[in-house]
């Protein structure tokens, strides 16, 4: 009788520890939840990403100083890619399977994001922010990615509108030769044709090069008005430079994913009157609650802080995460995040509103129209 009670027990209990284990999510236990995140940390590229992690690690930091979400705390694992695509797949696939992510934010690059975005989908893993606003990554919607930014089609039709306004007809475009370049391209001509318009020359540059050189050659002979440059920093710093040599000296403007901090410390004097558009409120607004809030939390944290687009961008990105895993309840679960994420419907960040919804996860179409000034300040 003993031996037939004991059996029973040792059967209840191994039927409820298995029960306990169907209904366990991947990355999430009592105390803690596993975020991944796969962005520059290193190489030509490597401050976009460093830029984008502080912040969204700092945020955490401190949320889970708080107490955590639901008295779990969140634990950030970020991989470097050097935003090259086989690394970001690789590291995605270690993320998941290796790390055992419960989801992703921060991603960097279209290329990038493109190819990752498979092994994501399969996985049904979500992943919210990613540095691309190219229409491949959101028409048609993804179940599992999400956007904080606005699109590249939004930015250059306000790049383009502005510069056709000031009675620029002359307007040649320099890109970068990959899924970021090509989808800015397709943005400035589509918002050129509305003027029926085209663009009057085109020069390309390689993913993490700085060759620029066919590309100036290209563009000066036509002695552009002005040139619309979709390429990150130091490839649009050499071309700026190389321009100069030549005796070009068009209107420059240029799309957010540069980083104006560093462009102006790339190239110095010569960045003044370049126009940037911008898709996070300015960094240096103190009555956007939004910034105000990410200024405070960068002071508490270190004694010499840096204000930049990338670092606002950042904080958005692991705000939102943080108010969706809340919204998604103690019993957390991929889907259960997915559809607390898609009724965010107008989630005020503090000054920046985000929606989504089960047709649309844009989340933004804000853009703000920048220029660099003198000793290097962005106006706006």
């Amino acid at each position: 009788m003993l031996v037939s009670r004991l059996m029973r027990t040792a059967l209840i209990c191994a039927l409820s520890l298995r029960a306990l284990a169907a209904f366990a999510e991947t990355g999430v236990t009592d105390n803690t939840i596993v975020l991944g995140m796969s962005t520059p940390l290193s190489g030509v590229n490597g401050a976009y990403g460093v830029e984008m992690k502080e912040a969204i690690a700092g945020y955490i930091r401190q949320i889970n100083a708080e107490g955590g979400i639901h008295n779990r705390k969140i634990e950030l694992v970020a991989l470097d890619d050097g935003y090259e695509t086989e690394r970001a797949v690789a590291n995605t696939k270690a993320l998941i399977d290796n790390h055992k992510a419960f989801a992703l934010l921060g991603y960097y690059g279209t290329s990038p994001t493109t190819a990752a975005l498979p092994v994501i989908s399969a996985a049904k893993v979500p992943l919210i922010g990613t540095i691309s606003g190219a229409d491949n990554l959101r028409t048609p919607v993804n179940r599992y990615l999400f956007h904080v930014r606005a699109s590249y089609g939004d930015e250059t039709e306000a790049i383009t509108d502005q510069l056709v306004s000031l009675g620029l007809k002359n307007i040649a475009v320099f890109y970068q030769n990959d899924g970021f370049g090509k989808s800015g391209l397709d943005g400035v001509t589509a918002a050129l044709k509305k003027h029926g318009l085209a663009p009057s020359a085109l020069g390309t540059v390689e993913r993490n090069s700085t060759d620029v050189s066919a590309a100036v050659q290209a563009i000066a002979k036509v002695r552009p008005q002005a040139v619309v440059m979709v390429s990150l920093y130091k490839p649009t710093a050499a071309f700026v430079r190389q321009m100069k040599n030549v005796g070009s000296h068009p209107q420059y403007a240029t799309l957010s994913p540069v980083g104006a901090d560093l462009l102006v410390a790339e190239l110095g004097n010569d960045a003044r009157g370049i126009g940037i558009s911008q898709v996070v409120p300015y960094p240096w607004n103190d009555t956007v609650p939004l910034v105000k809030e990410y200024k405070r939390m960068l002071s508490q944290q270190s004694k010499t802080p840096t204000l930049s687009y990338y670092g606002v961008e950042g904080f958005i990105t692991a705000k939102t995460m943080v108010e969706a895993l809340r919204r998604a309840g103690r019993d957390l679960t991929r889907e259960k995040l997915v559809a607390a994420l898609e009724g965010m419907q107008g989630y005020d960040v503090g000054g920046y509103k985000l929606g989504y919804s089960t047709t649309s996860h844009n989340g933004s179409k804000f853009v703000d129209l920048t220029v660099i000034g003198s000793a290097g300040k962005v106006l706006h």
